[in-house]
């Protein structure tokens, strides 16, 4: 019941949400109240059982009406992975019920860690150890779901000491970290996303996700991307949808594309879920790096198709907004970081290095 109520606010909001004319607070409100964050977690933490899959599955049924909404909850369930997985136990307990009834924003703020993984990007924070923490000096420049009412964002930190990079988890109310005006994005107004800044911001122990990104990025990265990879998903089984609307049960060759696109779609979110469930995709990330290309790309196509099968309509403002919308998300999809052109750079070297 509440997941139809649910989807009702989305078919409501999606025009707003996408021109930034909705409040951002109710979004992640929204999104809690469906239980749909609680989706792949144990019960005993809280969730509602089931397994990352499941919650690809959720992001994805949130895409196919709203995909900022879906960029939110993305946001919010990679950070809810990143405490799962943290050995810090004492943090997990102190944020997890807060952020699954979302009374806590979380932000995934590893995308410049993501990059700096695969040897893209260096860390845009470093860290001075202090007597039983840390003092932070640095710049994240594009982090969504930073609630203005209360946030926890995650960044991988430099050590200036020499040491390994670590993980931290950073709440809003650190004295010395600094969140910008909402940045001005085309169809992603609505989803709290600034750039943050870090002006001698101390730090204790006590929230340290992992004392060593360089193993706890790769084992969080299958999570990160798999939830990613629910928004061009989700996009694309609407935009197919559609697709069959307008065709209206009429046998012709753009049926036929739509029959293969589909396929193409459902047999690669197969592979998705499958290297998920058995882990292959911490020692072999190329493989995930393909299906996100993969995804992106039905997607695109999968808009185009409609464009397609919808004609004129599609231009027409009282039978085209959706579509305009979709359209726009499209154009999304390939530049989340990563982005294509980083991941396709990143298998090219790769291969390279063979």
């Amino acid at each position: 019941m509440q997941e139809c109520a649910f989807r009702q606010w989305l078919d409501a909001n999606a025009e707003a949400i996408d021109r930034g004319q909705c409040e951002p607070q109710q979004v992640l409100s929204q999104i809690a109240q469906s239980q749909l964050p609680r989706v792949g977690i144990d019960p005993a933490l809280g969730g509602s059982g089931g397994q990352i899959t499941d919650a690809v599955e959720a992001i994805a049924t949130i895409a196919s009406r709203s995909l900022a909404t879906a960029f939110v909850c993305w946001g919010q369930r990679a950070f809810i992975e990143y405490l799962l997985q943290s050995p810090n136990t004492g943090l997990r307990e102190r944020l997890l019920p807060a952020l699954l009834s979302g009374e806590l924003a979380g932000a995934t703020g590893l995308s410049n860690a993501m990059k700096f993984l695969s040897g893209i990007e260096t860390l845009q924070v470093r860290g001075r150890p202090q007597e039983d923490g840390w003092d932070l000096e640095g710049r994240l420049h594009w982090v969504t779901n930073l609630r203005k009412s209360g946030f926890v964002v995650a960044a991988a930190i430099e050590d200036d000491a020499g040491g390994a990079p670590f993980v931290l988890a950073i709440p809003s109310d650190a004295q010395g970290l600094e969140r910008s005006d909402d940045l001005q994005l085309m169809g992603l107004q609505s989803s709290n996303t600034a750039a943050l800044a870090f002006h001698q911001v101390q730090l204790s122990r006590d929230w340290l996700l992992h004392d060593n990104a360089r193993q706890f990025l790769p084992r969080v990265r299958p999570a990160f991307l798999g939830l990613q990879c629910g928004m061009a998903i989700g996009l694309a089984r609407r935009a197919l949808e559609e697709v069959q609307g307008h065709l209206h049960g009429r046998a012709s060759f753009l049926d036929e594309a739509r029959q293969v696109l589909s396929a193409r779609l459902e047999n690669t979110v197969s592979e998705l879920k499958q290297g998920l469930l058995d882990e292959r995709f911490r020692e072999q990330p190329a493989a995930l790096f393909k299906l996100r290309i993969t995804l992106a790309e039905c997607a695109a196509d999968a808009v185009q198709l409609e464009l397609q099968a919808s004609g004129g309509k599609a231009y027409l403002c009282e039978y085209g907004e959706g579509f305009a919308r979709r359209w726009r998300e499209s154009a999304f999809v390939p530049i989340v970081t990563p982005s294509l052109v980083q991941l396709r750079a990143e298998l090219h070297r790769q291969a390279a290095s063979a």
